[in-house]
């Protein structure tokens, strides 16, 4: 076999592969066809494997997708943009099979070739492409070539550009309704395109058509470009062609149609402004908050941050917060839970903090003790932003006592959220107010029976030692844990130790030494030996801290000791403790 040979062999087996039975092998193959192809050489591939490919569009849709993929990144094995016609061929064909992913992909890069021609090209080759698509009497590929338009129009001549328009028009109009969604889902991006005068005048008029389709697929997809057209078209243009259509909307028959507007809202307000929003949108949005669905009061709740925050605090309060409160109790825990997080979100837009004790505080607390754990996480997450509002004072009174309870609550995700809170509400409260109401259950969490709460429980004593002091943990926390060295529970007393090793790092040097540091080398007489080796993992994190003459008095033979435990995981955790003190 000569060297030339043996170098096309691989090449030759994957080729072989294409035609292989088994779809996993072929599936391999295809993913390769950017290597065949530069091996073969442009002129091969342009003349033996491109008509091979067209005659491979009968395979499983899972080949089909990636052959279409593979196929959007041949440029350059072709030949170059020169030769990206020769691609056309294969990619029309997948662009009508039945499997939507298929045609979807095809598409996608039929556009991306289309990127790379120029406009002779394109005339030439890509054109009579889209066009035959768009006539052709099976629905799918006319679906196909709503999406090709736009891409095609910016370089064509003009009277090139009076046909695309015609013809996208047509398919805008066709019989059949999967058709009509696929031309009002590419609306916006065919709108992108034209020309100013053809958006205000041809486009808009299709915009109108599509808004009074019998078919609630169609409608939903067409408010769907709302957003593009009103950012292409601006404040005036928005004003009088996309705001009545939304106001009409609002109103649909149909929910989807609804939560699609509602799913608009804001990126309109973007465009018409504060003036025309707070006249005409207000009254909308409201609506859209008492819609009888609820999966359209969820999507209109999870807008209200941005929307009350473009509107402003006075017309929140008269408006919409009385909405708000209202969904607080909904039947719907989904809509509960997305006004937990909107009445947390728009707590910042009131300066005063007697607007949120008498307007939000009364919601937030509702939300608090709701019986679906979500609704009470969304609240926990986001109480930073309300607490650093109200005040001390506020705070104290009526969220204080909700907190203590949710502490305990049978959710652990909650306890959690309560707990990585705490930091935050320490810094509040200060030291001795945090003491008396929430310190113990700082401690208590430490043996909690879920494992997480364990552990962010030992995380929580290290921060708040950062924020309280040494002298905290030496007067607070260590009298009321330290008993507890000796659980019954070998898990509870790894966790204490966590504790413990936690906090050293971050007390003071005595304390470590005095206090914390012989409690630690207690466990090493510790009957369980996931407990010994845990106390050596965070020996090697102590020892840092601590002043060397202790450490080779103390540590080292502790250490050495260890390592003659029989155990094979402590002596090993105690070796690589005593290769932090030789390093």
């Amino acid at each position: 076999m000569t060297e030339s040979s043996e170098d096309l062999y691989p090449i030759a087996v994957l080729i072989d592969e294409l035609k292989n039975d088994d779809i996993v092998i072929r599936l391999n193959s295809l993913r390769r066809l950017t290597i065949i192809a530069k091996a073969l050489g442009p002129e091969r591939t342009r003349e033996e494997l491109i008509p091979f490919l067209s005659e491979s569009t009968e395979d499983e849709d899972e080949a089909l997708t990636v052959l279409a993929e593979e196929l959007g990144n041949f440029v350059p094995v072709v030949g170059g943009v020169k030769f990206a016609f020769h691609l056309l061929p294969p990619l029309e064909s997948l662009a009508t099979v039945e499997e939507t992913v298929v045609r979807e992909k095809a598409v996608e890069s039929l556009c991306k070739i289309a990127e790379q021609m120029d406009g002779g090209a394109l005339e030439l080759h890509y054109i009579p492409l889209v066009t035959r698509l768009a006539k052709t009497e099976w629905f799918t590929a006319r679906v196909s070539s709503c999406g090709l338009f736009a891409v095609a129009y910016e370089k064509s001549s003009d009277e090139v550009k009076q046909e695309l328009r015609v013809g996208f028009n047509e398919l805008c109009k066709d019989e059949t309704p999967m058709v009509r969604r696929a031309a009002a889902q590419q609306l916006g991006k065919y709108a992108e395109k034209l020309e100013k005068e053809r958006l205000m005048t041809e486009v808009m008029t299709i915009f109108a058509e599509l808004c009074e389709d019998d078919q609630d697929s169609v409608r939903l997809l067409a408010v769907g470009t709302c957003s593009a057209l009103a950012k292409l078209l601006g404040k005036e243009g928005s004003t009088s062609k996309i705001l009545p259509a939304v106001q009409k909307f609002s109103s649909d028959k149909s929910w989807r149609v609804r939560y699609m507007v509602a799913q608009q809202v804001n990126e309109l307000c973007d465009v018409i402004g504060k003036e025309i929003t707070m006249a005409e949108l207000v009254t909308v949005y409201v609506n859209l908050l008492k819609d009888n669905e609820a999966e359209v009061r969820v999507a209109a709740a999870q807008k209200a941050g941005d929307f009350c925050g473009f509107v402003g605090g006075a017309l929140t309060l008269t408006e919409i917060l009385p909405c708000l409160k209202e969904l607080s109790n909904d039947t719907s825990q989904h809509v509960r839970a997305a006004i937990a997080i909107a009445v947390m979100v728009i707590a910042p837009i009131f300066d005063d903090g007697n607007e949120i004790e008498t307007n939000l505080l009364p919601i937030i607390l509702t939300l608090l003790r709701d019986e679906f754990p979500d609704v009470r996480l969304n609240i926990i997450r986001n109480l930073e932003q309300v607490s650093k509002i109200i005040g001390i004072q506020l705070l104290q009174k009526n969220l204080l006592p909700a907190i203590v309870a949710l502490a305990e609550d049978r959710h652990w995700r909650v306890r959690l959220a309560i707990i990585n809170y705490f930091p935050l509400l320490a810094r509040q409260l200060g030291i001795f107010s945090f003491n008396d109401i929430l310190g113990k259950l700082c401690i208590q969490w430490l043996e909690d029976s879920v494992a997480t709460i364990r552990t962010a429980a030992a995380q929580n004593l290290k921060n708040l030692a950062e924020d309280f002091g040494s002298d905290w943990v030496q007067e607070f926390v260590l009298p009321k844990m330290l008993d507890k060295l000796q659980h019954p529970h070998f898990l509870l007393r790894m966790t204490i130790m966590e504790a413990v090793g936690a906090m050293a790092t971050v007390v003071s040097s005595e304390i470590l030494q005095t206090m914390l540091l012989p409690e630690l080398m207690k466990f090493n007489k510790d009957k369980v030996p996931n407990v010994r080796f845990h106390a050596c993992r965070l020996m090697k994190d102590v020892i840092p801290c601590v002043d060397p003459a202790i450490v080779s008095s103390t540590i080292k033979p502790w250490l050495a000791d260890m390592q003659d435990d029989v155990d094979h995981d402590v002596r090993f955790f105690a070796r690589e403790a005593e290769m932090t003190i030789r390093g």
